[in-house]
């Protein structure tokens, strides 16, 4: 059997996971995560209630800043790197999708314009995690409108 095969075997039977899994398909609304990401992020989180919030998630995948510091002044340093490789690497890619299709968004705009483009990418992968952790913790689906909410209320990503 040929690689390109398999391949599509393989995407075949996620496909199928993804239509009879209610959670897969509701993770998946979510713009920027798509079939690899949603079964990932489905298979990985297990019971989503197991993590308190969507910070201790993103922080599970490695998706944090590092910290370090003395006497009261915290440094942030890049991303902690510690957790699932393959799901982090997914919610940066889909990170890099949502900003080149919502770039014209306010909030976005201005992220892109006070940080560097990675930076940013960490920053909206950050941000996917934490959602995927809400839509599968409260078992509510995927609202774009309480998102902009949140973003406009946070003025930033």
């Amino acid at each position: 059997m040929s690689v390109d095969k398999e391949i599509a075997a393989i995407e075949r039977r996620l496909a199928t996971i993804l239509r009879d899994t209610p959670s897969c398909q509701a993770v998946a609304e979510i713009p920027g995560v798509g079939l690899l990401t949603a079964t990932a992020a489905v298979a990985s989180i297990g019971e989503a209630k197991a993590f308190k919030s969507g910070r201790e998630f993103a922080a599970w995948a490695g998706l944090v800043p590092r910290q370090r510091g003395t006497g009261g002044r915290v440094r942030q340093l890049g991303i902690s790197k510690w957790g699932d490789v393959y799901l982090r690497t997914l919610l940066m890619h889909g990170a890099r999708a949502v900003i080149l299709r919502y770039r014209h968004v306010p909030w976005l705009d201005g992220l892109l314009k006070r940080r560097p483009y990675n930076v940013v990418v960490a920053a909206v992968a950050n941000k996917l995690a934490r959602t995927i952790w809400a839509v599968l913790a409260k078992g509510k689906p995927y609202s774009p409108d309480a998102f902009s909410a949140v973003v406009a209320t946070q003025g930033g990503v």
